[in-house]
């Protein structure tokens, strides 16, 4: 069976650096395959904005197998678009009807500014993770295999859980406040669930909760669109874990 071809509108929004004024521009494009994915369509149409003599759009991506998380778009109104479970790279033009029109946006967070066009700096998710999501290695010549600790089935699948975080930022682009705690509550979990992160588990959960707040992203909405929205499927739980942690620590850090 010949794949499908539609035409489209794309509303995407354009903007030269981060200190311009961007604003919403219209494009068509015709003869798109819907078996191709979001990213190929992109690509299609930046050929022909090319063949016009006209600047191409400008979009993260790196991998285009749902591993990396760069390729994050606001589409349709929703954090990697209308389909559920995957990243935008994985999305494909299947989802969307001839004549349809698509409304193509970058993510919308103070904490990540946009660069050009579609893409965003989400370097802030970076700093969280070197404030405290890692673990010291014992480099004195008496380091223990790690598969010497033993580690309760029931936690380890809950760490593998929290470590599936690709480090987005879909819930924080489906978060009305902002919110990070998703990421960071699955960067804590990661740690706080094995025991190789108990010795700094103390200092982990207030130094990255700390920075999060530092780098201006806001508290949570208890509304749980970032789990839904999440291409990993991360918990919400993760979140009570990293509250649990913050204030077992802030007690323990008083004492």
């Amino acid at each position: 069976m010949a794949d499908k071809i539609i035409n489209i509108t794309l509303k995407i929004w354009r903007q030269k650096n981060d200190k311009s004024k961007g604003k919403i521009e219209t494009y068509k494009l015709n003869g798109v395959s819907q078996a191709s994915s979001f990213l190929e369509m992109l690509d299609q149409l930046n050929e022909q904005l090319i063949a016009e003599k006209k600047e191409p759009v400008a979009f993260d991506h790196d991998c285009r197998e749902g591993i990396c998380g760069t390729c994050s778009l606001y589409i349709n109104g929703r954090p990697h678009g209308p389909d559920t479970g995957i990243t935008t790279c994985q999305l494909h033009m299947r989802m969307f009807n001839d004549g349809e029109t698509i409304y193509i946006e970058p993510w919308r967070s103070a904490a990540f500014p946009i660069i050009k066009d579609l893409v965003v700096d989400r370097s802030s998710f970076e700093r969280i993770q070197q404030a405290g999501g890692y673990v010291s290695v014992d480099t004195t010549g008496n380091t223990v295999d790690a598969n010497a600790l033993p580690v309760p089935k029931f936690d380890a699948d809950r760490a593998f859980d929290a470590a599936a975080c690709i480090g987005c930022g879909a819930c924080v682009a489906a978060c009305k406040n902002g919110s990070a705690m998703l990421f960071v509550g699955a960067k804590v979990s990661q740690y706080a669930l094995l025991p190789q992160g108990k010795v700094e588990a103390t200092k982990r959960v207030q130094d990255m909760v700390q920075q999060m707040d530092i780098e201006g992203f806001g508290n949570c909405s208890n509304t749980g669109a970032c789990e839904v929205e999440c291409p990993k499927g991360i918990s919400l739980e993760n979140i009570a874990r990293m509250n649990r942690e913050y204030l077992s620590a802030k007690v323990s850090s008083e004492q």
